[in-house]
């Protein structure tokens, strides 16, 4: 039991030491917050979009009429 205890305990401290993970980690947080960026971008985007769309629309009603 204390051997696989210490097994435990020694491949813990392998994986807390390790650094190959590391990159893997930096990476998917740059990942997260450009598609965070990117969504905030897009609702500010798409609310100016839609804002023109209805001016647009507004404009050929007028006309229409």
């Amino acid at each position: 039991m204390i051997r696989m205890a210490y097994k435990l305990y020694m491949r813990s401290q392998v994986l807390v030491c390790s650094e190959e993970g590391q990159d893997l980690v930096e990476y998917a947080l740059v990942v997260a917050f450009i598609a965070f960026g990117a969504t905030a971008g897009m609702k500010a985007f798409a609310t100016g979009l839609n804002g023109a769309f209805k001016g647009v629309s507004s404009t050929l009603g007028n006309y229409i009429s």
